[in-house]
């Protein structure tokens, strides 16, 4: 159903950690922070930059290519063993945004679209939670049975929100262990990415369909493509955490 994406993070847990915080002013600690390709990369790379940043000087850029396997990211096992909060400050070259992968037998890339940055948590083989984008708006991606959240009906669209261009934004996402999901950017929830177990939503039908709860063992961060589209992200201050730390948070 979903051909491409790019990746902005990937999630699910292993063991207990109070907080991960890092803004990379000491560097980039490829043993704390190491790349990330579970299933091919065909030229991306991720290096420290010293040209921008959202705080410092320092922030790890994303060069994520085209092509089937156009798959690149870092990150870190480091995350919390109950509630897990992921907040980063992003920013994005492009304007282009993919649709998610389907991850067929075969590889089959059949769709392009408008995407943003995708945020995935791995739970096995072909078990990845994904952040990312279609139909120009942030969206989930299950990969277990490649359902979205929202719905992408046009009052599913209509609830969510999209990336911008070329400035820094604060995102953040929560993941409950009773299966619930909260999402924000630059501190405004999104309707359209949260979703509480019990709780009726029109906007969530493929969703609720399934009892799944996510069983997190690492964060992520990067690219995935599965088509010719191409983009440039850098993170910074990026925090892991069992509870929620904000945009104006310092701990670093």
């Amino acid at each position: 159903m979903f051909q491409q994406t790019e990746l902005l993070a990937l999630a699910f847990l292993s063991f207990s950690f109070a907080q991960v915080s890092e803004n990379f002013e000491s560097g980039w600690n490829q043993t704390a922070w190491p790349i990330y390709a579970p299933d091919c990369n065909q030229g991306g790379k991720i290096t420290l930059d010293s040209t921008t940043a959202h705080s410092g000087k320092n922030s790890i850029r994303v060069d994520g290519t085209g092509g089937f396997c156009g798959h690149i990211f870092f990150g870190t096992t480091k995350v919390s063993s109950g509630d897990v909060h992921v907040r980063t400050w992003l920013t994005k070259r492009h304007a282009d945004i993919c649709p998610f992968p389907a991850k067929p037998p075969m590889p089959s890339p059949i769709l392009t679209s408008p995407s943003s940055p995708c945020l995935t948590p791995p739970k096995g083989t072909d078990k990845h939670l994904r952040i990312g984008g279609q139909s120009k708006i942030l969206m989930y991606n299950r990969e277990s049975d490649d359902v979205t959240l929202p719905d992408l009906s046009p009052q599913g669209i209509a609830t969510s929100v999209p990336l911008p261009t070329g400035t820094w934004e604060y995102f953040e996402y929560h993941l409950g262990t009773d299966g619930s999901i909260e999402t924000w950017l630059n501190g405004n929830a999104i309707a359209g990415l949260t979703e509480k177990p019990g709780v009726a939503n029109a906007n969530a039908d493929q969703w609720q369909r399934s009892s799944i709860i996510p069983n997190i063992t690492a964060v992520y961060f990067g690219w995935e493509s599965y088509g010719n589209d191409v983009n440039t992200f850098w993170y910074d201050d990026i925090t892991i955490s069992g509870s929620r730390v904000g945009c104006n948070a310092t701990s670093f």
